[in-house]
């Protein structure tokens, strides 16, 4: 038993894939450090636009990157992939936070965690191949359009006290702010967005979100010698180091061991581990270990076609799970791959999860060198961070051609997924949109099963041939169909060669229809598959003499069964 549950599971698969079943050489070293470094600079700013996104102080970002990145590129099943906060996230984590406080945040990590090391134990690293394209089209691109409506409030520096927890409150806070807006904040969001949508037609090869930054502070220390303030990471978030140390901005210490459950939670006072407790974070954390598993598992399946490596999925979700277990006792919140930090990793030339590894490192020493600089960072430049994101996120182009070009079934599962998303919870969005993505399917196969006259009936014998599975949504129709046809026949031939499925409603309905032939009818079934064949034989269906008969082809058939007399 204990051999089977352990199966397939290898711990550092991708690490030992990469850096020791394939000679790692210096040139190979180089390669995973100019890559590791690129991508850090791309997460460092990143991972703190995505923490205040999710409702939590900056530095819990960063730690997310260095402790989560480092124990997944080293447990993980995928030798790209780059892991830390991602946007996806956002839409689940904020209202956890903002309900639970950081304790409830870090302890619904923790759960989440461990549910993707049971999923990955169970071998489900898998399913992400039976979720469509119009699910997860449909609620990436509600998540895109939750991010960029609660980014709105800081890119132009709005006043807004309390922010409604449902998105139509929302958008009617946001709407009604408007004319609080802050003309210093709006220019240098404006200013930070410019930079990161034309830096890439200039062809440099450097990521934009540098230069973005740089360009949107330096709008603030104009508008500074105008006396014009700006809301910044500094005059947003204060820390207390364990001296008693008071500080604004991000604290210049590396990632320190805490108690999850012992932090404070949205009243102030430790949350505590209780029955309670797991039992009222367990739907966030289950929201997050699912939307973990799909991220994770479809950047590992963009990774494979960018490089021709295959990823090891159940390796893949431990990892991730172990990740997202030990960062919350360092602070670090929910972690899964990210997609574009990943093809990013590639692009800059990775080779392996060293550069994975190095590109933590490198947030670790951006916190004990960078600190007090990263203080200064406009929250309007970071806002602008994440409506770029969402707008990447989206996939607009893939949504408008799905809309053009797909069938009408395909298009409404997408739109109801992105409305349940934006209007309810994602775990909704996807639950009801595979339902109704599977109900649309067997619709869509149970009409394509058919049956066709063959040539060989003839006066008083009728020979039909059925194309399609028999399953519980078309057998009752077929055998109804036949019933009809065949009204007048004495003997009816079912040709069964292009039936690949059998299943319990099927073989209901043709029990039934063999059951209620009138007297003096006689049913052949010929040219049975395996599988439905298998299923007569545990059903324990034997012919009948002078009402039901089985052959093995259908010329056997015609050549033993006598000529009927035709019916008057």
């Amino acid at each position: 038993m204990k051999n089977r549950l352990f199966a397939g599971i290898r711990p550092f698969s991708a690490l030992i894939d990469a850096c020791w079943k394939e000679p790692y050489t210096t040139q190979r070293f180089i390669k995973d450090i100019i890559a590791g470094i690129t991508v850090g600079i791309i997460a460092i700013p990143l991972a703190m636009a995505l923490a205040i996104g999710s409702g939590v102080a900056p530095q819990y970002g960063l730690y997310t990157s260095a402790v989560a990145g480092i124990v997944i590129a080293l447990c993980g099943g995928s030798r790209f992939s780059v892991s830390g906060p991602t946007a996806a996230f956002v839409v689940i984590l904020y209202p956890v936070s903002q309900q639970f406080g950081l304790a409830g945040l870090l302890i619904a990590t923790l759960l989440s965690g461990l549910i993707l090391v049971i999923m990955g134990f169970a071998r489900l690293g898998k399913l992400i191949e039976f979720i469509p394209l119009s699910v997860t089209l449909g609620f990436t691109s509600g998540i895109a359009i939750t991010i960029a409506t609660m980014q709105i409030k800081d890119f132009f520096g709005l006043y807004l006290p309390v922010v409604p927890e449902q998105y139509v409150g929302k958008v009617a806070a946001l709407v009604g702010a408007l004319p609080t807006f802050n003309i210093g904040d709006t220019l240098i969001g404006v200013g930070t967005m410019a930079v990161l949508v034309y830096w890439p037609r200039l062809g440099i090869r450097f990521p934009a979100h540098l230069p973005a930054l740089i360009v949107g502070s330096g709008i603030m220390a104009l508008l500074w010698l105008f006396d014009m303030p700006v809301a910044t990471i500094g005059t947003r978030f204060g820390y207390i180091l364990a001296d008693g140390t008071h500080g604004q901005g991000i604290p210049p210490i590396l990632p320190q061991w805490l108690v999850p459950w012992n932090m404070p939670d949205a009243r102030g006072v430790p949350m505590g581990l209780n029955w309670h407790t797991i039992s009222v974070l367990l739907p966030a954390a289950f929201s997050m270990a699912m939307l973990g598993a799909i991220e994770s598992l479809l950047c590992a399946v963009v990774l494979d076609g960018m490089t021709g490596k295959k990823h090891q999925s159940n390796n893949e979700l431990i990892g991730q799970g172990l990740g997202n277990i030990v960062a919350p006792f360092f602070g670090g919140i929910t972690a899964t791959a990210a997609i574009a930090r990943s093809a990013a990793n590639v692009r800059a030339g990775a080779t392996s999860p060293v550069s994975s590894l190095v590109h933590s490192l490198l947030v670790l020493l951006a916190l004990l060198v960078l600190a007090p600089a990263l203080s200064y960072l406009p929250l309007s430049a970071m806002a602008a961070l994440l409506l770029l994101v969402a707008w990447n996120m989206s996939e607009a182009r893939k949504v408008i051609y799905l809309l053009r070009r797909a069938p009408k079934d395909d298009i409404v599962v997408m739109l109801l997924c992105m409305s349940l998303t934006v209007l309810f919870d994602m775990v909704i969005a996807i639950t009801v949109g595979i339902v109704l993505a599977s109900l649309l399917f067997m619709r869509r196969i149970a009409n394509m099963t058919r049956i066709s006259e063959l040539p060989q009936s003839a006066g008083g014998r009728r020979v039909l041939r059925v194309n399609g599975p028999l399953f519980f949504a078309a057998a009752e129709r077929i055998f109804e169909e036949i019933a009809t046809l065949t009204a007048r026949d004495q003997v009816i031939i079912l040709q069964w060669d292009a039936v690949p499925v059998l299943d319990a409603g099927g073989l209901q309905a043709f029990l039934n229809f063999s059951e209620h032939l009138p007297a003096g009818k006689r049913l052949v079934i010929t040219d049975i598959p395996f599988q439905p064949l298998k299923t007569l034989a545990r059903a324990n269906i034997h012919p009948i003499a002078d009402r039901l008969a089985f052959y093995s082809t259908l010329e056997l058939a015609l050549r033993d069964e006598p000529r009927p007399v035709p019916a008057d």
